[in-house]
């Protein structure tokens, strides 16, 4: 084998790593969205979780990745352990299609150029693919047709790689050197050995299986020297995913040693039963399997079938010792994590190689800080009725916790804007980015008006019988258009996003004219100005909250339409030309009329 082979070789396998790597971020933007569904729908039941692991790994072709995504779930709190175990054994079944996928670049022709077999082998037929996909990816708009081809070009590139790793390793069928080499891999420790870690250092086994399907071509590698190679390689996957659980809290690292385990005693127990077996039926002489195992050549289908074998015989053993394992990495790993807040705990990094998934976290923990927001709004609106100082300290509490959502949420978002996503993901994080904001101001505006309502008490302030009655309206008002932004924002409902300019506009106006009414009564010694200021604060501050309520409909109903975001022109559009917004406005008019002073 000369330098030139080597060079090929090495050119070979990056291109087949590459490959997979693009054909495995595609499948992961264009499956996203189902995802997400899937993994939002779990139950504790172990095959739904065990089907879930096998579907999700056979879409986005990876063990590994899986298992980042379930550590990520586990550590942050959104799936039990006891779920991860099938989920995590199902994953183990769903990487072997990848497996049979590189396989195909062993078939082979028949002599007649037009037999059908011929048309099997990639050569036939990849460039077809690899023509198709550049085409979708250079001149497709829509995000998906260009995943499409991501996915196309990334296998073509793969099976480029996969046909030149064989071709660059076909000089070394009767090489005396390698037999040499592989005559090593008699000894089944130094074959497991071996599998782990080639598929620690290429973080994948699907890659260090196409890797020894590559080298199979020769003809050189036996049923016996593989067997072992194969299992090592299952041990040697769970490298990611412990490296992954390095900075997880004590339930992250207990399911990457789940994992661990899982392979661990499946090889242990399936290679120690294949020798054992082989020898009992030697010294019974009824059939010599070990030997004929030993001498009998494997090829590309061959891998694929021991190691789709492997992984049905594990998940087949400790299946029904699942809460084994669970208590296993228990005892291992002893205590429980600090409990932290529910929500913000949800934004686990390692969810970020999945943006969909990611994304749907980052909009559960928006979706809380909507509610928490405008609901301690309506808190504080209540205190100028019936002033309470637990209630007043809770909505305070509840501003720190708005801020940290806003602090914790922000930063995760900005993180997931660099991953790969589709244009609509994309936007997605940018409207959720420009709404937290308005809604870390909301609960602002909350703790101000706790700060009036505590003024109002300690210096005894009654307002007028009148003032009263035209701040009934302008609360009423408010309540509801926080709590119609607050339903908006967690249901995506635009057409209740369309209700809140109409009354952000009224609740201007009431300001307004609760200012002029005042006014007229400082003239007429009915109130005083020290009333003013208070009311002027409490004006100012409900004023403001509609504000941002009006922000974040706008938002909503922007970014549903657009690519940008543009509120001026958003709000001159509503103003001057809609319709519907007219009508809506002469609702909320009516509903919410000052009533009328002797002197109006």
């Amino acid at each position: 084998m000369g330098i030139f082979d080597v060079l090929t070789l090495v050119c070979g396998l990056a291109l087949f790593l590459y490959g997979m790597d693009v054909m495995g971020d595609a499948l992961k933007k264009s499956a996203g969205r189902k995802l997400k569904t899937i993994l939002g729908n779990l139950t504790s039941n172990r095959f739904k979780a065990l089907g879930l692991g096998l579907i999700v790994t056979a879409v986005i072709q990876s063990s590994s990745a899986t298992t980042v995504m379930v550590v990520g779930f586990v550590n942050s709190g959104t799936m039990l352990l006891g779920q991860a175990v099938g989920v995590i054994m199902g994953a183990n079944i769903g990487t072997a299609v990848t497996a049979w996928l590189t396989a195909l670049n062993g078939i082979e022709g028949g002599a007649d150029a037009l037999a059908w077999t011929e048309w099997l082998k990639p050569d036939a037929w990849m460039p077809v693919l690899a023509l198709i996909g550049i085409c979708l990816i250079m001149f497709s708009k829509k995000s998906k047709h260009k995943d499409a081809g991501a996915i196309l070009m990334g296998f073509a590139v793969l099976m480029v790689g996969m046909d030149l790793m064989s071709g660059a390793v076909s000089g070394l069928k009767g090489d005396p050197n390698f037999t040499k080499i592989l005559t090593m891999f008699h000894n089944p420790l130094l074959g497991v050995l071996a599998g782990t870690v080639l598929t620690a250092i290429v973080q994948s086994s699907s890659a260090s299986i196409g890797i020894l399907q590559a080298l199979s071509s020769t003809g050189a590698i036996s049923f016996g020297m593989a067997i072992p190679i194969i299992l090592g390689q299952n041990i040697g996957t769970c490298v990611t995913a412990m490296l992954s659980a390095a900075g997880a809290g004590k339930n992250g690292k207990r399911t990457a040693l789940v994992h661990l385990y899982f392979n661990i005693i499946g090889v242990v127990f399936w290679l120690g039963m294949y020798y054992l077996v082989g020898w009992i039926l030697n010294m019974t002489n009824v059939f010599d399997i070990f030997t004929l195992a030993e001498n009998t050549t494997i090829n590309m289908w061959g891998i694929a079938a021991v190691h789709t074998v492997f992984k049905f015989l594990a998940v087949g053993l400790l299946f029904p010792f699942s809460n084994a394992l669970v208590k296993l990495a228990e005892k291992t790993i002893k205590g429980d994590d600090k409990k932290g807040d529910e929500y913000t705990d949800m934004l686990d990094e390692r969810l970020l190689d999945t943006p969909s998934v990611a994304l749907e976290r980052s909009r559960s923990v928006a979706g809380q800080m909507a509610v928490v927001a405008c609901q301690y709004i309506r808190n504080s609106i209540g205190l100028f009725r019936n002033y309470d100082g637990k209630s007043a300290d809770a909505i305070r509490e509840a501003e720190s916790r708005v801020d940290v959502y806003e602090d914790v949420l922000g930063s995760y978002l900005v993180k997931l804007s660099s991953q790969h996503m589709d244009e609509r993901d994309s936007h997605e994080v940018t409207k959720l980015l420009h709404i937290i904001g308005d809604l870390e101001r909301i609960s602002d505006h909350s703790v101000n008006l706790v700060d009036s309502a505590e003024e109002i008490k300690d210096k005894s302030l009654v307002f007028s019988e009148e003032a009263k009655a035209e701040l009934d309206v302008l609360y009423a008002a408010v309540s509801e258009i926080v709590t119609i932004t607050e339903e908006a924002l967690t249901t995506s409902n635009l057409e209740l996003a369309a209700r809140i300019e109409p009354l952000e506009q009224v609740i201007d106006d009431l300001r307004d004219d609760i200012k002029i009414h005042h006014i007229q009564r400082l003239k007429k010694s009915e109130c005083t100005v020290e009333h003013g200021f208070v009311l002027s604060d409490i004006l100012t501050n409900l004023e403001r909250v509609s504000d941002h309520c009006s922000n974040i409909g706008g938002c909503l109903i922007e970014m549903a339409k657009n690519d940008t975001l543009d509120l001026h022109d958003y709000l001159h559009r509503v103003h001057v030309g809609g319709l519907e917004y007219k009508e809506l406005f002469g609702e909320y008019k009516a509903k919410y009329a000052l009533p009328e002073s002797d002197e109006q």
